[in-house]
């Protein structure tokens, strides 16, 4: 399976989503991390400590001791549409990272309308650095997304310290000692399993 993540506007999590996406299907079958962001924000971050999988630009040839059932592919903010098209046919699905916030959301509109261009479909939008707490204004977000019949995914995750922690380490944020860190890695794999039913 190839899982590419994919958003217009930076912040919203993305290289985040990446790793740990990452992390919960090589818990399951040999996984690839491809960094194709120019900032190599993932690079950096497996380079800080250790990640279970392997992280390789988009430039480099993985060390393949053994096939790789799952390939997450960690993308640049704003991809020409060429770029766009190209990796909309190699992936099996696009994960659309966005926080609620109405500047993310413009962005994720205008994405929706590049996808819609090249008549992409296989994407599901994740909603990103939520309030720990039940807030209204996210429901009302959920509901105009669910509204306009967009794909996303039920389960969101959820804004916690243990993210720039596990960043700084360099580890997935399972190995960051807490219970804040608990419930952030059981948002993605919440979001892992939708991911495998999809």
């Amino acid at each position: 399976m190839i899982i590419t993540i994919l958003s217009l506007k930076g912040g919203v999590g993305r290289t985040t989503t990446a790793i740990h996406l990452a992390a919960f299907l090589h818990h399951r079958a040999n996984t690839l991390l491809i960094d194709a962001d120019t900032n190599r924000s993932a690079i950096a971050w497996s380079k800080r400590g250790q990640l279970p999988f392997e992280v390789v630009t988009e430039w480099q040839t993985p060390d393949v001791q053994q096939p790789y059932e799952h390939v997450v592919i960690d993308t640049s903010a704003r991809p020409a549409l060429e770029e766009l098209r190209v990796l909309v046919e190699s992936s099996d699905l696009l994960v659309l990272p966005t926080t609620p916030d109405v500047m993310a959301l413009d962005a994720l509109v205008l994405l929706l309308e590049q996808l819609n261009t090249i008549q992409a479909d296989r994407y599901r939008i994740l909603l990103t650095f939520l309030p720990g707490k039940p807030n209204q204004y996210v429901e009302q977000v959920k509901t105009m997304l669910t509204d306009a019949h967009l794909p996303l995914f039920v389960a969101g995750i959820r804004n916690s310290s243990a993210f720039p922690k596990a960043a700084q380490a360099g580890i997935p944020v399972y190995e960051v000692k807490g219970v804040t860190a608990k419930e952030a890695w059981q948002d993605y794999e919440h979001v892992g399993q939708e991911l495998l039913k999809i």
